[in-house]
């Protein structure tokens, strides 16, 4: 393994001929419905640089979807990772527990919104996370409805294709899917009809009205919403729609699940974007940067809730495993002792500013947005009809891939470019790769 500059280096066209072996074994060996964004293959990393299997060096601004937020191979997480899996790798918590599955819970509980009393369950994966989370709510209810959003992602579990909004590739040849989901209208500013200033008024009378009509408040168990919209755009809700949803689940009797599995730990320069407008979550579903690259995931809530399902209603053999939670101690440790909330804004900060020298040039961006180390451009054709454009927006990214940094797609009409680099970046990576993104841009408009 070679010794890492944290720098952008290139040794050959991307992708590579060794990434091109493996890219034709790939082909031969693993299902085509395992898609990958590039047919570069990585071989190590280090902090936000990813070295391939031909020696390029490439910034990475995905961070393996909001994973790596302590920055690839973080030598705290190595070296806890490394010393628990010499003591054991797993016995189950169910079976025979450990002292790791409770202190990660105990950060879960102090590192969450609210001062209320807490309980945590750790799991495997968001989707996990999330249908426990609405399985929670049921028993602590007694109700069936869960209220979801237009552009929402939640997983690929059977519940949560159902909560997922996104047909392709999401839930396309997968139905039937699990009843009693409810969809509602976004609060997405810049494509609500009546303009953003209405925004979460308007959206939030609508949430109102179809509740009552449809479904019935006090048939609803929960409401449950990203603070920001992840794989569906990066869509911030209009200033004081998620509080207004917040309130209405108070007042009716309903559990408000906040999705915190993409913009949890720090990534939006709060521990938690529910944090933003001050709002208190019933329950908090969270994987992705928790456990520092290891799968790990969690419920977080108030304790009445969270005990309100019978005894060994939770679970999983591999949930909360011992390796992933000494990883996640180590990372949490580090946000702790970095401030990498405090970071993440900085990185916004930096990141917003070029993105509107190149809206300046651009009219193809139709906006800018996200919230600290969480940011977005959205790609239209500027005609005044915020027309989505999903093949510049694919060039785009291409053109970031040859020349070595790794950018990813989302929305709901596979038209915004977002950016997801690791916490601990340097802000020299984060210009160069600001500069590959606007060489791109050029390359893909000329």
């Amino acid at each position: 393994m070679s010794v890492v500059q944290r720098e952008r280096t290139l040794r050959t066209a991307l992708p590579g001929p060794a990434s091109q072996a493996l890219a034709g074994r790939r082909r031969a060996a693993v299902s085509s419905a395992v898609s990958v964004g590039n047919d570069i293959y990585i071989d190590h990393g280090d902090g936000a640089i990813l070295v391939d299997v031909d020696g390029n060096q490439l910034i990475d601004f995905g961070s393996g979807i909001a994973v790596a937020s302590v920055g690839h191979a973080a030598p705290a997480v190595v070296a806890a990772v490394s010393e628990q899996a010499a003591r054991f790798t797993h016995t189950c918590f169910m079976v025979n527990p450990y002292p790791g599955y409770v202190e990660v819970c105990e950060k879960l509980n102090e590192h969450t919104p609210g001062g209320h009393e807490k309980r945590s369950a750790l799991f495997n994966s968001g989707a996990e996370a999330v249908e426990n989370a609405v399985k929670i709510a049921r028993a602590a209810t007694g109700r069936q409805a869960v209220i979801a959003f237009d552009h929402a992602y939640h997983g690929r579990t059977n519940l949560t294709m159902a909560l997922t909004a996104k047909v392709q590739p999401y839930k396309d040849g997968f139905g039937p899917f699990a009843p009693e989901v409810y969809r509602m209208g976004m609060a997405y500013p810049y494509r609500w009809p009546g303009g953003a200033e209405r925004c979460a008024e308007e959206a939030f009378a609508e949430f109102t009205s179809r509740v009552h009509v449809q479904v019935g408040e006090d048939h609803v168990a929960a409401v449950l919403l990203e603070p920001i919209q992840g794989e569906g755009g990066f869509i911030v809700p209009a200033p004081g729609f998620v509080s207004m949803l917040s309130q209405w689940c108070a007042a009716h009797g309903a559990v408000f699940i906040a999705d915190e599995v993409q913009t949890g730990f720090c990534r939006t320069g709060d521990w938690f974007a529910s944090e933003f407008e001050g709002v208190v979550p019933d329950l908090v579903a969270t994987a992705k940067a928790m456990g520092g690259g290891l799968p790990l995931a969690a419920v977080t809530g108030r304790a009445e809730i969270m005990d309100a399902p019978v005894a060994g209603g939770l679970g999983g053999t591999f949930g909360g495993n011992p390796i992933s939670c000494a990883a996640a101690l180590a990372a949490i440790g580090m946000m702790e002792a970095d401030d990498l909330a405090g970071r993440a804004q900085r990185i916004g900060e930096r990141i917003t500013g070029r993105l509107g020298e190149l809206a300046a040039v651009h009219p193809q961006i139709g906006e800018i947005r996200g919230r600290g180390a969480m940011q977005a451009v959205e790609v239209v054709v500027p005609d005044g009809t915020k027309t989505p454009d999903a093949a510049l927006t694919k060039a785009v990214l291409a053109g970031c891939a040859r020349r070595g940094v790794v950018m990813l797609g989302c929305g709901t009409f596979g038209n915004v470019i977002r950016m997801l680099p690791p916490l601990v970046i340097g802000d020299a990576l984060v210009e160069d790769a600001m500069d590959v993104l606007a060489e791109s841009f050029a390359e893909a408009l000329a």
